[in-house]
């Protein structure tokens, strides 16, 4: 591993070819800085280096890094969010990617109309069926959409996340994105309103490449910039 600034210009250049061989524009791939784990001045120093997005599992710590770092970077929360954290981070997110149930949205909602904001989010989809991934089914986020759009009117659904296996094949992994790609596209064909197909959250260090040539407009990368972290330390 090089420095941070020598780690985002290697996948900056991977994502480029991965959109090239695609056929896509480099700049509709928005690269999101997984942050789990990492210290605030090494986060500085990603976004010295040009992050512009920051991701965060946990919302406490997404939480706690805004009050040191603030606006210096957007911040996702992109990891399992629980009704009772959603007030930790509805006024510092930008997104929500985690989205897997009416009741969540609804909490969201409830506490983006008490701040008198429209918080973007993705509903995340269990394209692959592994009972260890969470998300709805592709089969429940139809009629999950539909809900919210005609019951949260603080919530707006810009697109879909979600996760790959770890250890499949590549055909297996294609299959996962391709997947969620045909899905947003069905979605969009039902012009519910409020509600754009136009995010894609998908791919991370392993795997973006695959997740950029299957229609990818937000990948989820830590590793391939801070580092293998250790994930058992207390934050």
């Amino acid at each position: 591993m090089g420095t941070i600034k020598e780690n985002l210009y290697e996948i900056n250049k991977r994502i480029k070819a991965s959109a090239e061989k695609a056929g896509r524009n480099y700049n509709d791939i928005k690269l999101i800085a997984v942050t789990k784990t990492v210290d605030t001045d090494r986060v500085e120093e990603a976004i010295e280096a040009g992050i512009e997005s920051a991701g965060e599992n946990k919302p406490q710590e997404l939480s706690r890094k805004y009050e040191i770092l603030g606006d210096a970077v957007k911040w996702h929360q992109i990891g399992t969010l629980q009704k009772n954290k959603v007030k930790y981070i509805i006024d510092k997110a930008c997104m929500i990617h985690s989205i897997e149930s009416i009741s969540l949205a609804e909490e969201i909602n409830k506490r983006a109309q008490s701040k008198d904001i429209k918080m973007d989010c993705l509903v995340q989809v269990n394209i692959s069926g592994e009972e260890s991934k969470h998300g709805v089914s592709p089969e429940e986020a139809m009629s999950i959409i539909k809900y919210i759009s005609e019951n949260c009117q603080y919530v707006k659904i810009k697109g879909l996340m979600t996760m790959a296996p770890f250890d499949a094949s590549e055909d297996e992994i294609r299959r996962v994105f391709r997947g969620l790609k045909e899905l947003s596209e069905k979605i969009d064909n039902e012009n519910i309103e409020n509600v754009e197909m136009k995010e894609l959250s998908m791919g991370m260090t392993n795997d973006f490449e695959i997740a950029i040539e299957e229609g990818a407009t937000m990948v989820r990368i830590g590793t391939a910039i801070f580092g293998k972290r250790d994930y058992d330390k207390k934050q």
